[in-house]
């Protein structure tokens, strides 16, 4: 599994476990930098730890401050606003760039409410 697929993976475990995920903000709003198929994708991360040392790492990321999204608001409010809106959703992006999984916003919904389901069908 490479590094994106891995960091996927952990954003689905993760995001389903804790019921929350994390963007960042600046006074602009939530950064949404155009990706190599020239959409434009929103990053959230599945943890605080992770954001912040995007914002730490990457210069591009300096200026924002974490933002948390409980899951509910995700999947209300978030995802719909983002498919509605054309954009795509970065998760756990991670590196010097910031860069990894960018998917449209049902699959992330369909992906983590499938770990959920698992979570709870596990002893």
């Amino acid at each position: 599994m490479g590094q994106p697929a891995s960091q996927a993976a952990a954003f689905y475990k993760d995001v389903s476990k804790s019921g929350k995920l994390w963007t960042c903000k600046d006074d602009g709003g939530n950064p949404a930098p155009k990706t190599s198929s020239g959409k434009r994708a929103m990053p959230f991360w599945s943890s605080l730890s992770r954001v912040e040392k995007i914002i730490k790492n990457v210069p591009a990321y300096s200026k924002f401050e974490p933002q948390e999204v409980s899951w509910e608001d995700f999947e209300t409010k978030w995802a719909p606003d983002l498919q509605e809106h054309g954009l795509l959703i970065g998760v756990n992006w991670s590196g010097a760039r910031a860069t990894g999984y960018d998917l449209e916003p049902n699959d992330v919904l369909a992906n983590v409410n499938h770990q959920r389901h698992q979570n709870t069908l596990q002893w």
